[in-house]
């Protein structure tokens, strides 16, 4: 076998068919969504003028059709009649053209219907947009309304709600101030009380202390007169005695002068 001579230097890349990635680009973006379909609404006005428009244009293109065959029938009698130059012919020719002419009245009757029925058209359409637009008003309108009397439900209620925190942070405060009077007036109805209890229970207390004290004073004067309080009554007069003369008012009179007494005689020595 034949060796196969090796090449110097770098082997040879292998060739890739994968296509690179461009860096750098982000990938694409995917495009809005498609709207929906909205359904149209045609006027009946509309749709009215419309048909008769049809109708107008099958109308001309029918009267035009009948016409140029006319037209082409007419012509080709007048020039056989001028070939030929019979009578016959002459008279088919002569036929031939007055039948063209009531087609081309018709004609152009028809063309006049199918204007009208354009301006009708299009004066329908203006009509249809003007009830459109005032429709789209009448609804711009509502919601506006709703979305108004939807906002002011919403202000409604975030003004009660401030007065109602208003009104309670006024009324606790008062509540506060009556409670505390209360209180004020409960805590001096206690302390009377309570002092009053401690009187009372002193009181107590100390009255078998008296009941003892009075007990020990009454002992010694048992069987005497029991002492009255307050001043002694005064001592009742003694009733005079028998002969003797009742005592006159005023400043006594002054007592006789008393007699000399006797000389005490020496006794006598025996």
């Amino acid at each position: 076998m034949a060796n196969v001579a090796k090449k110097r230097g770098r082997p040879a890349k292998a060739k890739t068919t994968a296509v690179k990635a461009k860096a750098g680009r982000p990938a694409k973006k995917a495009g809005r969504p498609a709207k929906a379909a909205v359904a149209v609404t045609v006027s009946p006005v509309v749709a009215k003028a419309e048909a008769a428009l049809v109708k107008a244009e099958t109308a001309v293109s029918n009267v035009a059709a009948k016409l140029s065959a006319a037209r082409e029938k007419a012509a080709a009698a007048a020039e056989k009649a001028a070939k030929t130059k019979t009578a016959a012919a002459k008279r088919t020719a002569a036929t031939a053209k007055t039948k063209v002419a009531p087609l081309a009245a018709t004609a152009k009757a028809a063309r006049a219907a199918l204007a009208a029925a354009k301006q009708e058209l299009v004066a329908a359409k203006r009509v249809a947009k003007l009830e459109e637009v005032k429709a789209a008003e009448e609804a711009r309108l509502e919601a506006l309304e709703a979305k108004l009397a939807e906002a002011a439900a919403a202000d409604l209620e975030k003004a009660v709600a401030a007065f109602t925190k208003k009104w309670q942070k006024v009324r606790s405060a008062a509540d506060a101030k009556k409670i505390k009077a209360a209180s004020s007036k409960a805590k001096a109805k206690l302390a009377a009380a309570t002092k009053a209890a401690g009187v009372k229970a002193t009181a107590a207390k100390k009255a078998p202390a008296k009941a003892k004290a009075s007990a020990k004073k009454a002992a010694p004067a048992a069987g005497g007169a029991v002492k009255r309080r307050g001043r002694p009554p005064k001592a009742a007069a003694s009733a005079p005695a028998a002969g003797s003369a009742p005592k006159r008012r005023g400043r006594p009179p002054k007592a006789a002068a008393a007699p000399a007494p006797a000389p005490v005689e020496a006794p006598s020595a025996e």
